[in-house]
């Protein structure tokens, strides 16, 4: 294989929705850049892929990045990076590693794959022909207000994504800025056993997760047209 970083998602929560093609890559490559290193052994494992594992996070991608780029080059090895669920660099790290390699004319190839956005769009029974990624808002409360008064403004389906212990913070905070009556599509714990879709209004929905105490993953869809 000649010097190539694959950018390879991994499964979000259902290890069979792996793809026969990041098996194939993870199998083959010489090196795997990883998120953390507990989940991504435990991908490996249970796939019997043993390979060498570099952990890239947002507090080390700079220092390793340099050194192991020059050793993909002279050494003429491949890798793939991986996040800890779904496709890389949705506020993953890897976007230096990216960067070098573009600079460094390394062929980088994108696999298609696992993710948590479009399974919550096409089962949301809203018009998903034009959306508004929004991703992740700031866990801090004032920059977080600040976030939802700007996408008050836009008159689009928004799509947020969000940590477990965030889920009932957000809902609240929907109801202050959209409206206790604003339709959401809730997408929790995608492709897990627990995986439901709730589609009502803000105050429905957080009445819903507040007798379930329900803690877990999920895709929040606004509809503010």
């Amino acid at each position: 294989m000649q010097p190539t970083l694959y950018i390879t998602p991994t499964p979000i929560g259902n290890y069979d929705d792996i793809t026969l093609r990041a098996l194939k890559i993870l199998n083959e490559v010489d090196i795997i850049f990883c998120e953390e290193l507990k989940p991504a052994n435990r991908l490996l494992a249970h796939f019997k892929i043993s390979k060498e594992l570099i952990s890239l996070n947002e507090h080390n991608e700079r220092e390793i990045a340099g050194d192991v780029i020059s050793k993909i080059i002279e050494d003429g090895k491949s890798a793939a990076l991986i996040s800890d669920g779904g496709t890389p660099l949705f506020s993953d790290p890897g976007h230096y590693l990216v960067e070098l390699c573009i600079l460094n004319k390394i062929k980088i190839v994108p696999l298609p794959g696992a993710n948590s956005l479009l399974p919550a769009l096409v089962s949301s029974g809203f018009d998903i022909e034009k959306f508004y990624y929004y991703g992740w808002l700031s866990p801090k409360n004032e920059i977080r207000k600040q976030e939802f008064q700007k996408l008050k403004k836009f008159k689009e389906l928004i799509v947020i994504l969000e940590t477990p212990y965030r889920l009932k913070k957000i809902l609240t905070d929907v109801i202050t800025f959209f409206g206790a009556n604003q339709k959401i599509v809730l997408a929790y714990k995608l492709t897990m056993p627990e995986e439901q879709i709730f589609r009502n209004t803000t105050s429905n929905i957080l009445k819903i997760v507040n007798e379930k105490n329900l803690k877990g993953e999920f895709v929040l869809l606004v509809d503010n047209r």
